[in-house]
């Protein structure tokens, strides 16, 4: 949490720095939507998770799980078609687990910090490219790892100045579930966006 605690301060110190320029708009917004997330395969995929041991079992599949994100963010707009946005975000994530034996859900929730690079084209479209920090806040099975570091790919639509919609794909790279096997994090992520106008 200090780690956490310090991105936090650098980042509002960040903010601060950049309203001080008069060459360079910041604006700060809200975003969120709806996570579809699941655990990858992993190396050992029929092992029975509530026996390791199992290598036999078969049919084993992680499904998608469907739960929501809510984020705030800093829209630094450096030229017409690029934008540098940090951001924090809340992200509930997690995976269905069905297998002949076991049929149960996997939570496990982010506070994720990061800095997004935004690529806007003809005015209204963008593409979103960048890496996050996330912090296991909560989680409802057991495992060693308390954090995760991902990379976000996706895309927007501005409908108006203010609002907009967006689709994220957000790969995560640290193993999330002690199982004997390395499952990592995907989430598909759709939602909207509101920019608040700064004077």
């Amino acid at each position: 949490m200090k780690i956490a605690k310090g991105l936090l301060i650098l980042l509002f110190t960040f903010f601060g720095t950049i309203q001080a320029h008069a060459q360079v708009s910041f604006r700060p917004g809200l975003r969120g939507g709806a996570n579809f997330s699941h655990f990858t395969k992993g190396d050992n995929y029929y092992t029975d998770l509530n026996n390791p041991s199992n290598l036999g079992t078969t049919n084993i599949q992680f499904d998608t799980k469907t739960d929501f994100y809510i984020g705030f963010y800093g829209a630094i707009k450096l030229s017409r078609f690029y934008t540098l946005q940090p951001e924090i975000n809340y992200s509930a994530q997690g995976s269905k687990y069905r297998s002949i034996n076991t049929n149960t859900t996997l939570d496990v929730d982010y506070l994720s910090i990061g800095v997004v690079n935004k690529f806007t084209f003809a005015d209204r479209f963008n593409v979103h490219l960048g890496p996050t920090l996330d912090f296991v806040t909560n989680k409802n099975f057991d495992t060693d790892t308390n954090f995760d570091m991902a990379f976000v790919l996706g895309v927007g639509l501005n409908l108006t100045p203010n609002f907009g919609i967006e689709a994220r794909v957000k790969k995560g790279i640290i193993p999330v579930a002690d199982f004997n096997e390395n499952h990592t994090n995907v989430v598909f992520s759709l939602g909207g966006t509101y920019t608040f106008d700064v004077k």
